[in-house]
């Protein structure tokens, strides 16, 4: 879906919900009810698509979600592998257990960065790192798409 059919399907006042997909953890972050900021939620570790989706749906519940944005795991050269093929699986099954629209944002070094920050910014350790890592690279696809939307 194209951001600016993505906007249209939205209800106002409700938050966006960011996925970092992995096969052994998926990372979320969630806007606050504005989209203008994405904050690092959460870290599922992955126990099989069913009760992904239901720990999803948790918090689709709790913080008011309108949408979701799925960080696409593009490769370097722009071609959607393995994982890319995964992910889409995954998203298409949540939006239709969810009902809500669904966007897709190029994930390129999202987690490169977020790691890179996390070790020359905030001085974190490996062992940290690795709590947060993915729920803040959720929320830097979030809020690339956050900052998108607001032009779209």
């Amino acid at each position: 879906m194209e951001i600016a059919d993505f906007k249209k399907n939205l209800k106002d006042k409700t938050a966006l919900l960011g996925v970092d997909f992995g096969t052994v953890r998926i990372g979320l972050a969630v806007s606050d009810l504005t989209r203008t900021i994405a904050n690092a939620y959460a870290i599922i570790e992955s126990k099989g698509k069913e009760k992904d989706v239901a720990e999803i749906k948790k918090v689709i519940a709790k913080k008011e979600i309108g949408g979701i944005v799925f960080g696409l795991p593009l490769q370097m050269n722009g071609e959607e592998g393995e994982t890319a093929l995964k992910m889409r699986k995954f998203a298409e099954f949540l939006s239709k257990e969810t009902n809500l629209p669904c966007a897709f944002w190029d994930e390129r070094l999202s987690s490169v960065v977020m790691e890179n920050f996390l070790i020359k910014e905030v001085d974190m350790s490996r062992a940290k790192r690795k709590k947060f890592l993915d729920a803040t690279a959720a929320a830097y696809i979030l809020q690339g798409f956050l900052d998108a939307l607001k032009k779209a």
